[in-house]
């Protein structure tokens, strides 16, 4: 059986890493060529303990999803106190009161009608339920034909099947799949004159094959860290609304504080039809999401015929330990200044990274909320800088041609300084070989 590399950042792997690690496929990884994955015993705070000793300071979240921190005292007591009484049981049929609360609750935090959720278990299929949900819309309404979907160059919505189409095919991750996924319509962003122009122009004249128009809202994540203004969105609806077409909004990044509003949809002042939330939801703790439509789009599975219904139903829908996990996190977000620990991390994220805008093979240095990217012209040895990072004390991972934090949003000044000092330094060591 295959071994993965020794990793020369570990001297003495644990023997449940090197036994387990020819068994473990890891994601978005050379299983051949990468080494050995660091092994984690402990996480607290912001720090991830590795079987050594060794502590570091997490900048991505564990992928954007530990909003309040590892191991927060309310949310585990909550899951635990959960655990004793219900770990699961089957939304068929049956409801407890975990998903009802979460549910009332996220309702009354979106903004305008949206008042219907719908829970699964990741964020990509999140996204599936929600294009599933746009196409059955317009057949409920006695509108076929209405199969495709309009998304735009550097996004990402997801691994999924259906979730793959609606990403960037030329510049992300799924370019193998051609010709095996639906082919979407991909766009600019109408990020001005003469792209909305442009935009307009393509509802108009395929708006009859169209069911919705997905998009991240003002961060586009994956494919780059791209950012974009609430006055895109605004258009955004604006063609919606003009062309009777859906606007679906993937807030699976951007939604729970990430970008200094508690949605990022709201800083364009705009309601999508459907949104979809997931990440940080439970506060990193437990996997969940949400799919969350206006009340118009819900009303069309309503009738006498069985066949309206949205026919969906994955296993663990609604669980009551995660949503137990998320009702917590919201408490948290209620109870404590998240969203001013928002301001003051995008404020010294920008302050502390802008050193790096000169620096050799330097393309751009930009902060939206508590997300800071450093963009390179090329990305020169990924291997280098992640090597270089954990050496540092710090747990960043670049990807493409993107070093980028996201850290946790109770990361404290001390500490956010550890990061931003380690990107800027080894980003100029990285410009120098």
């Amino acid at each position: 059986m295959p071994v993965p590399p020794l990793n020369p950042l570990i001297e003495n792997p644990p023997a449940w890493l090197t036994e387990g690690a020819p068994h473990l496929w890891l994601p978005y990884t050379q299983m051949q060529t990468t080494p050995m994955a660091l092994p984690v015993v402990r996480t607290d705070g912001v720090r991830l303990t590795l079987s050594d000793g060794r502590e570091l300071i997490d900048g991505i979240s564990s992928w954007w999803t530990a909003a309040h921190g590892y191991n927060h005292p309310h949310i585990r007591e909550a899951v635990i106190g959960q655990l004793e009484k219900m770990p699961h049981v089957m939304l068929g049929g049956l409801a407890h009161e975990q998903a009802c609360r979460l549910a009332t609750r996220l309702s009354q935090k979106l903004p305008g009608d949206l008042n219907h959720v719908f829970f699964s278990e990741s964020g990509s299929v999140s996204v599936e339920i929600a294009m599933k949900i746009a196409v059955q819309f317009w057949i409920n309404n006695g509108r076929r034909g209405r199969t495709r979907f309009v998304s735009f160059k550097g996004g990402y919505h997801g691994d999924t099947l259906a979730t793959m189409s609606v990403c960037d095919p030329d510049e992300g991750m799924h370019t193998l799949f051609k010709g095996a996924i639906a082919e979407q319509f991909i766009c600019d962003l109408p990020a001005d004159d003469e792209k909305t122009a442009a935009l307009d122009a393509f509802l108009a004249a395929h708006s009859g094959e169209i069911a919705a128009v997905v998009t991240e809202p003002l961060v586009q994540g994956a494919g780059g860290m791209r950012f974009h203004t609430p006055e895109t969105l605004k258009t955004l609806r604006a063609l919606c609304d003009k062309h009777d077409l859906l606007l679906i909004l993937d807030e699976i990044f951007t939604g729970f504080g990430r970008t200094g509003s508690m949605f990022a949809c709201e800083q364009a002042d705009i309601v999508p039809d459907i949104v979809t939330l997931s990440k940080a939801l439970t506060g990193g703790t437990m996997a969940l999401a949400a799919t969350i439509a206006r009340g118009k789009v819900f009303e069309a599975f309503l009738g006498e015929e069985a066949g309206k219904a949205l026919m969906h139903g994955p296993t663990y829908t609604g669980n009551p330990l995660a949503c137990a996990a998320a009702n917590a996190s919201l408490d948290l977000f209620e109870r404590e200044p998240r969203i001013d620990q928002v301001k003051a991390i995008s404020a010294q994220l920008a302050r502390e990274l802008e050193p790096a805008r000169g620096l050799p093979g330097v393309r751009d240095v930009r902060v939206k909320g508590a997300i800071g990217v450093i963009e390179l012209e090329k990305m020169s040895d990924l291997n280098f800088l992640k090597r270089r990072f954990v050496e540092e004390g710090v747990w960043i991972r670049p990807f493409g041609n993107i070093v980028y934090t996201t850290p946790p949003l109770v990361i404290q000044p001390d500490e956010l300084a550890r990061l931003t000092g380690a990107m800027v330094k080894i980003v100029a060591e990285a410009g120098r070989c």
